[in-house]
């Protein structure tokens, strides 16, 4: 520990190589305007703030300490939060109201050298401009000539305003209402030095005055202040951002019957439809891993970006699996991502590590920054970082891919991923109307017969060529050209094995749904000839400790030896592809020979094989599943150092766990 402290001394910025300070941020309130419940007091804050501890934790992996002061002088306020700096990479400030938070956060960023963000003003700002970002791009509009009217002149409207502007909106076009009605030259009730950077010169005094050809109302305000008499007043497909909590300006039902534009609430209730959590933990992810200084406008800017660029994109299948039932396409219901996609931490973390480099305020810039959004997905997508080298072999090829069950909406996100991110061609087969339907329910752009071909079972022209071609091949085992007809109508695993076998496709994907043997029977018949055949089935568990694979899972039920020999080979082989050196487990009931059972017979068998093929991968057996996975067990029983050159060479590649594997 003292070696360690006199590091940090010697150099600050070793707090984060030798302290958890890097990845701690603390939520500090004085529960002065907790959303919703107003002025509670700092202890019955608590429960919030520790909500938000928890989003922190959960959403990005960021340590936090929820901090309740019983301090409502803002300077006094910021005082103490200043002192909390060596503790902290970053603070979060909470539920603190308007007009202190500005003071508070004004003397903070001051005086700290670490980011400080109030997410009532721009967290939810930030989510403001993303969903703005959107609906202006659904109705054809800009910023720089859109009129927008706002109620309520607290923390998140102030900054909801200026975060517009940044954006383009021009300040004259900005007319803001609050309890005493629009903010106006030389008005002196409720008026604040944020408030008056808004004063229009103007006779209007009411909202309902100045609602005449509003492009986009902004509400932070309460309940039922909107009126559908004043929507009927704005322009044609107005935007309505209603997000008072817990209810809105007005109702989104309301503002349909009258608007034909959809309202749209990025950050209200959440029983009403469009409500997002702020994305505050994936800005605190990026900031802190670059060592950020501050949160500043480019990285803000750059957060909106990529939120919005994301929500315009196809949506993911974890995120569409969350939320079922609901609309998911792009368009007025639906302007920014769910909080659950497991996109958002890659994209938003990313853009703001960035930007922070960009703008020269990150400490500790980051050397690849492709790498670390790899290192950011793979912390949300188990599968992400092992199938990396699979993905990047994929993308330098070119293959015609054809799937049985193109109905299938794991299918058809696999065929637009495939379209997106390789130069393979996917082929599907199923009915084109119901592949465009559920396409269009999904929210994926593709189009049948335009981003990839299409077998229609019920109706192809291809039909007669391959019936007879499969009736060629089986006629023999009693498939009559009946039997051959019916079964290319019904049977899309056969129409996919066919098209293989005539050359139109290069792999054939099916299974997602029925019994693995019933495929593997129409695969066998039709393209187990000319010396190939099915050699074995290889599954892949992603674990804690990285990925197990497992063969032969499904193809022969009591292997003989050579076949357990061949499983072996095809599995190294495989293994491989995802970038990893193989270690094969012959498993079975005896171990190292101490059981004379059939099972242990066989796999020493096996062992023979592949000592006499002189193959190029590390192999073992007979053992069990224990041995197979814990080299402390293997070393205990098998200590002797005159084993084979096989073994040693096992051995010698100790204490790594045997988890790349096929255990078989």
């Amino acid at each position: 520990m003292a070696e360690a402290c006199l590091e940090i001394k010697a150099d600050p910025a070793n707090a984060a190589l030798y302290t958890a300070r890097g990845n701690l941020v603390a939520v500090v309130s004085n529960g002065s305007a907790v959303l919703g419940l107003g002025n509670i007091g700092a202890l019955a804050s608590k429960p919030v703030m520790e909500g938000k501890a928890v989003l922190f934790k959960k959403f990005a992996n960021i340590d936090c300490f929820d901090i309740e002061l019983n301090q409502a002088d803002p300077e006094k306020l910021a005082e103490i939060v200043c002192a909390l700096e060596p503790t902290f990479g970053a603070i979060n400030l909470e539920d603190i109201k308007a007009p202190e938070c500005f003071i508070v956060e004004k003397l903070c960023r001051e005086r700290m050298n670490i980011p400080v963000f109030h997410d009532d003003q721009h967290g939810t700002a930030i989510v403001v401009g993303a969903a703005a970002t959107n609906a202006l791009h659904v109705v054809g509009k800009k910023f720089e000539d859109i009129k927008v009217v706002s109620t309520g002149g607290g923390a998140a409207g102030i900054a909801c305003l200026n975060m517009l502007l940044k954006l383009g909106v021009k300040r004259e076009n900005v007319w803001l209402c609050d309890i005493e009605g629009l903010v106006y030259e030389g008005r002196t009730e409720q008026m604040t030095e944020q408030k008056a950077e808004f004063a229009q010169k103007s006779d209007l005094r009411t909202l309902g005055e100045v609602i005449d050809d509003a492009d986009l109302f902004l509400g932070l305000s309460g309940p039922g202040v909107l009126t559908p008499e004043m929507v009927k007043k704005m322009t044609k497909r107005p935007i309505i951002f209603a997000l008072a909590n817990p209810n809105p300006e007005i109702l989104p039902e309301d503002a349909r019957a009258v608007a034909p534009m959809r309202s749209s609430r990025p950050a209200a209730r959440t029983s009403q439809p469009g409500q997002q959590r702020p994305v505050l933990p994936f800005i605190f992810r990026g900031a802190l891993d670059v060592g950020a200084t501050t949160i500043n406008d480019e990285m803000q800017l750059a957060c909106i970006n990529a939120i919005a660029a994301l929500a315009r994109a196809t949506t993911s299948a974890e995120a569409a699996a969350a939320y079922q039932g609901e609309n998911m396409t792009f368009g007025a219901d639906y302007l920014i991502p769910k909080p659950f996609d497991p996109r958002l931490i890659g994209i938003v973390a990313t853009a703001v590590a960035k930007a922070a480099m960009e703008s020269g305020v990150a400490s500790r810039p980051l050397a690849d920054i492709a790498a670390y959004k790899r290192g950011l997905d793979g912390s949300v997508f188990r599968s992400a970082m092992i199938m990396r080298p699979v993905f990047e072999a994929a993308a330098t090829a070119e293959r015609r891919i054809v799937f049985a069950e193109g109905e299938d909406e794991r299918v058809l996100r696999a065929a637009n991923a495939m379209l997106e991110e390789t130069t393979d061609t996917p082929i599907l087969i199923g009915r084109p109307e119901v592949i465009e339907m559920r396409a269009e329910r999904a929210g994926l752009p593709i189009c049948p017969n335009k981003d990839f071909e299409i077998v229609n079972p019920e109706n192809d022209p291809r039909y007669r060529d391959y019936w007879g071609t499969y009736h060629e091949l089986m006629a023999r085992q009693g498939v009559t050209p009946d039997i051959a007809r019916a079964i290319m109508r019904t049977n899309t695993t056969a129409i996919g094995a066919v098209m293989v076998h005539r050359g139109e496709a290069d792999s054939l994907i099916c299974g997602t749904f029925g019994q693995y043997s019933w495929h593997l029977n129409y695969v066998e018949q039709i393209l187990a000839r000319d010396g190939r055949r099915p050699v074995g089935a290889l599954s892949l568990m992603i674990l804690e400790d990285g990925p197990l694979f497992v063969a032969d899972t499904q193809v022969n039920h009591a292997p003989t030896p050579q076949q357990v020999a061949d499983a072996a080979i095809g599995a190294a082989r495989h293994v491989r592809r995802f970038g990893l050196e193989p270690k094969v487990a012959l498993c079975s009931h005896s171990q190292f020979g101490n059981l004379d059972t059939e099972s242990g017979r066989k796999m020493r068998d096996a062992l023979a094989i592949l000592e006499a093929r002189n193959v190029d991968f590390v192999f073992d057996g007979e053992m069990h599943v224990d041995s197979a996975l814990d080299p402390v067990i293997r070393e205990r029983l098998l200590p002797d150092p005159s084993w084979t050159a096989r073994q040693t060479c096992w051995s010698s590649r100790e204490p790594t766990p045997l988890r790349a594997s096929a255990t078989l």
